[in-house]
């Protein structure tokens, strides 16, 4: 590049990634005028013009107007007073766009928060405890139910945190039966019984209305589905009849005002 004394305009463009036309319109307004022209009068470009060029390009990419650069050039600073203020203006540039990015995650953290939880991501959360099949099978046979209908009302708009929540205070449940069972409590004390009401105000206030009545028959089905059975033994043996019983035991002390 630097054996050549002149450039053509087609050599510029390719040189600059800018176009012809754009030349053109540079030398029209006085901005970029070719210091030389060729015997047959076509526009040449000394190293002097390619240093203004540079310039004005990178202006340009700062988003000036041919105004504010032609302002700017008009002066006697060398290029590094030029490279100097360029370098100002892109941190400038920098500090907003990193304000803006930040801007966007938070909101894209709020997105990803408010919105529904996927399958993909209840099963990380849930484990083997959440599964198509189960989940279909539900619908099969309660789909119908006022219930089934005011969990699915309430739970498709659940996000992940929403569902993170539902599993933190279902495990502290599961925790409490435990300690009353391993710590020898019967299945009618008020530690045992007081986790059963707690189970089922979790469901009430998470997933449906369940009243205690309705809560027996959740627990009859806690030990005549071999699935749930395991699903509570698994945490501890036996754990499934204890909860079934202390359950009944909750309804029993609320029938009786106890």
């Amino acid at each position: 590049m630097q054996e050549k004394t002149t450039w053509t305009v087609g050599q510029v463009a390719d040189v600059f990634g800018v176009t012809v036309r754009t030349l053109h319109h540079y030398d029209e307004v006085g901005l970029l005028v070719p210091s030389e022209r060729s015997a047959a009068g076509y526009r040449l470009y000394t190293d002097g013009d390619l240093r203004r060029l540079q310039q004005i390009v990178v202006y340009r990419r700062l988003e000036l107007s041919l105004e504010q650069i032609a302002t700017l050039l008009a002066g006697d600073e060398d290029a590094s007073v030029h490279l100097r203020r360029q370098r100002e203006v892109v941190m400038t540039r920098l500090d907003e766009l990193t304000d803006i990015v930040v801007a966007i995650d938070r909101a894209l953290e709020r997105e990803m928060e408010e919105r529904p939880a996927t399958t993909a991501e209840l099963k990380e959360l849930f484990g083997d405890g959440f599964s198509d099949e189960y989940e279909q099978e539900a619908q099969e046979r309660w789909g119908e139910t006022d219930a089934w209908k005011q969990s699915q009302s309430r739970t498709t708009r659940y996000s992940q945190a929403d569902w993170a929540e539902v599993k933190a205070e279902m495990d502290a449940v599961n925790a409490a039966f435990i300690r009353a069972l391993q710590a020898g409590e019967p299945a009618t004390s008020v530690a045992a019984m007081d986790a059963a009401e707690a189970h089922r105000l979790h469901i009430h206030e998470r997933f449906y209305d369940i009243s205690h009545d309705f809560h027996r028959g959740l627990a009859d089905m806690y030990v005549a589905d071999p699935r749930f059975t395991k699903t509570y033994d698994d945490l501890a043996p036996g754990l499934a009849a204890y909860v079934k019983e202390a359950i009944h035991a909750n309804a029993d002390r609320h029938a009786t005002g106890g």
